[in-house]
């Protein structure tokens, strides 16, 4: 990897690449990605990848947001390559110099470009491979795409500091992954849970197939104690709960020797030296450590997200509980219903406690009267009627009840596996009354 990434910083220095230069790249998940990070902090220039899946609009706007000095693509790197010219050594760079600038994946608006240091990417990869336990002999099977923090951070930057190797996937498919995972010995697994449930969906999977598995961290919506106590049992392994975003990456999660219900009830505790609050008006999550962004390329964007006080608003509804963290919502993915905001995680978790629901989610459908109204899609088999009984037998306030449930044979998902919740709006506006 270091000789690769020499190769590939002396192409960038030769192609005009120089300190604090902005480099960018659109490519599916390979070895060559993470040896054009490397190259990039080799010289002191910043990381910039543009999704593979973006359009043809959404990498305009990502190009004309970072304003690149050079795009790269395969092309280059193999000529880079043999040319075998690696770079002088690197320039004397900071913690505190710009990495890489990475795109949120757009659950909630527009994607946002969030900045990050070298210093603060290395503390954070070097927290993970402690809290997690990881060494030389695990290897990490990676879907979840290089131009995301978390394919960064457990793809690229873990790896290297535990000294593991890593399993890049160009494109997600359960089969596959299966073939790796047997093939590669692959213990560790990071990503949301339509990973995991696309693995133990697939009709070739077994028990045996996944033997080396040893630990998934999970993240996302979706991630309830029904999910973990399935992955757990199926995939034979200890599956935790893990929080953070790409402005704070794996804020939270449990510790060897945690108590299992509160590894599978919550979503950990802090890692490191972060710190976790709620704000006093709105139960607002607020983030801030060592780990953090320093803001948005858009610095409007950065003075509504951050407080007076150095706090990143996550505009994630949350819980603390002695310590231990639990994501109810978000501060927009509530429906206001005559006044009443309902948190869609509560509703999604009670949808999900059903046997014949697989995954819920659950959006606002306007009404004139009421303003919204609750909307669930369901992967499983259950009608309104079979719903408000469930409800009504677990007291749940009526109000929060669901008055539309659609059932779907899948998700719409976004390129980082979060729900596509945007899209199911458009269905539902498309599905009619």
């Amino acid at each position: 990897m270091d000789h690769d990434a020499a190769l590939i910083a002396g192409g960038l220095r030769r192609a005009g690449a120089r300190r604090g230069d902005v480099v960018s790249w659109q490519l599916p998940n390979s070895p060559a990605v993470a040896s054009l990070y490397r190259a990039c902090w080799r010289i002191g220039a910043v990381a910039a990848p543009v999704h593979h899946a973006f359009g043809n609009a959404d990498t305009d706007i990502a190009l004309k947001t970072v304003d690149p000095a050079l795009v790269v693509d395969l092309s280059d790197v193999a000529r880079w390559r043999a040319e075998n010219d690696p770079a002088a050594p690197a320039d004397d760079t900071t913690p505190d110099d710009l990495a890489v600038i990475l795109f949120t994946s757009g659950s909630s608006g527009a994607p946002k470009a969030v900045q990050h240091t070298r210093g603060a990417l290395d503390y954070k990869a070097r927290t993970m491979v402690a809290v997690h336990g990881l060494t030389d002999a695990d290897v990490v099977l990676m879907p979840a795409p290089c131009a995301h923090v978390s394919g960064l951070l457990n793809g690229v930057l873990v790896p290297h500091v535990a000294g593991m190797d890593v399993v890049f996937m160009a494109k997600w498919d359960p089969d596959r992954a299966l073939d790796l995972i047997e093939r590669h010995r692959v213990s560790y697994m990071v990503g949301p849970p339509t990973f995991f449930v696309g693995l133990m969906q697939a009709a070739t999977f077994s028990r045996e197939r996944v033997a080396s598995m040893r630990l998934v961290s999970s993240g996302g919506a979706g991630v309830t104690p029904a999910f973990v106590d399935e992955a757990s049992d199926q995939l034979g392994c200890v599956v935790k709960r893990t929080y953070g975003s790409t402005e704070v990456p794996s804020v939270t999660t449990s510790y060897a020797g945690d108590p299992p219900e509160r590894a599978r009830t919550t979503d950990g505790r802090v890692v490191g030296d972060a710190q976790i609050r709620l704000a006093a008006t709105t139960g607002e999550l607020e983030v801030r450590g060592p780990e953090m962004f320093v803001g948005y390329v858009d610095p409007a964007q950065t003075r509504d997200a951050i407080t007076d006080d150095g706090w990143f608003r996550t505009g994630d509804l949350a819980t603390i509980d002695d310590g231990w963290l639990t994501i109810t919502g978000r501060l927009k993915d509530v429906v206001i219903r005559g006044g009443e905001n309902i948190a869609t995680a509560e509703v999604e978790a009670v949808l999900e406690a059903h046997p014949a629901v697989r995954h819920a989610v659950v959006v606002g459908e306007p009404d004139d009267r009421l303003g919204e109204r609750v909307a669930a899609f369901v992967v499983g088999a259950l009608d309104l009627d079979e719903c408000r009984r469930w409800f009504a037998e677990r007291g749940v306030a009526k109000f929060k009840w669901p008055e539309r449930v659609i059932a779907v044979d899948a998700l719409p998902v976004l390129t980082s596996g979060k729900p596509d919740r945007t899209a199911l709006r458009a269905r539902l506006a498309a599905h009619g009354s």
